[in-house]
């Protein structure tokens, strides 16, 4: 690890706490790893950090380089936090399924929003416009780098200290871990650590229905950040023992229910997680010890996953149904 001062010297060492709450009659020990008590607010202030370090230490750029990147939001925000606090240029492509309030965090830190308004014509996802929209840049701005989240191996050496802070606390081993994919940048990262150190943790890679990455028929969907239109060059399928398609449904259950049984206030991957583990559970041996990776805060969410309004009108009245929670039920009652 570089040295790291100012604010990116607080990336890292998040939180890891037990859930006592969340699990009806548990049987297993379940953990959460709070990433989003990152100072950017999520896990990927990690790999911001560490392939824009990397690549300054290593001379592929300096501080008069404009950093261009494509991300639905978390990713582009650490580069923001880093980039602001270096003094240097960051170009954001972003599309416009990314949400208002992310946008506003990153012209907040003084980067750019180039924002992609069509999707690609022929996967009908916005990930392959936005990597064109990059490589459009590249080609026009001098002395640009981009940082590749997809394909860059320091984003997945990133994540070897996310596990390794896992394994320290819990010297005794994890049985489980579950782990959301986008960039799959956590996914690898964690795979290789296991790998290394020699340790019996099974992956549970959580992906969502109408991504590609495990070979599920790309449709859209609603929750940024959680899947991907096209396989990422960081993926491999072997990374992970097993590997579960959830709906945007279930990201939004998982998520209020996260919030109402731990307080608990956490994004999409983070509830799609959630209702992962709900699913997953019985095939869990008794005993085990199990750490869910939360992955950014929920306040980014508040229009859609934490929004009734949005809610109702993608699902219908949720207070009704019967994955609400026991304060939604109670509404509805009421």
């Amino acid at each position: 690890m570089q040295v790291r001062n100012g604010i990116l010297a607080a990336v890292g060492n998040t939180p890891l706490i037990k859930l006592d709450k969340l699990l009806d009659q548990p049987k297993f020990d379940l953990y959460g790893k709070l990433e989003f008590l990152n100072p950017g607010g999520s896990i990927k202030d990690r790999p911001a950090t560490q392939m824009l370090l990397e690549a300054l230490e290593r001379g592929k750029i300096d501080r008069n380089t404009t950093i261009i990147e494509s991300s639905s939001g978390n990713l582009v925000i650490g580069l923001a936090q880093a980039c602001a606090y270096l003094g240097m240029k960051l170009i954001c492509v972003m599309d416009i399924n990314s949400t208002v309030t992310n946008r506003q965090i990153i012209r907040t830190y003084g980067a750019t929003l180039d924002l992609v308004e069509k999707p690609d014509p022929i996967t009908g996802g916005f990930l392959q416009a936005r990597i064109r929209r990059v490589q459009e840049l590249l080609d026009r701005i001098p002395n640009s780098f981009n940082c590749n989240q997809y394909a860059n191996t320091d984003n997945s050496l990133a994540h070897h200290q996310t596990m390794g802070e896992i394994a320290t606390v819990l010297d005794n081993g994890v049985d489980y871990l579950f782990c959301a994919t986008s960039s799959c940048g956590s996914l690898r990262g964690c795979a290789e650590y296991i790998a290394q150190k020699g340790l019996n943790t099974h992956i549970v890679a959580i992906d969502a229905q109408g991504s590609v990455i495990f070979g599920d028929e790309p449709k859209k969907r609603l929750i940024p950040g959680h899947g991907a239109s096209r396989v990422p060059e960081l993926f491999h399928p072997d990374f992970a023992s097993t590997h579960l398609l959830m709906s945007d449904f279930e990201c939004v259950t998982g998520c209020r229910r996260l919030l109402e049984r731990e307080a608990i206030f956490a994004g999409g991957s983070s509830g799609a997680i959630v209702s992962a583990i709900l699913k997953f559970q019985s095939q869990i041996p008794a005993g085990s010890t199990c750490v869910a990776i939360f992955y950014d805060r929920g306040e980014r969410y508040l229009d859609t996953i934490y929004s009734d309004r949005w809610v109702n009108e993608h699902f219908g009245n949720l207070a009704y149904s019967r994955y609400a929670t026991k304060s939604q039920q109670e509404i509805a009652v009421n």
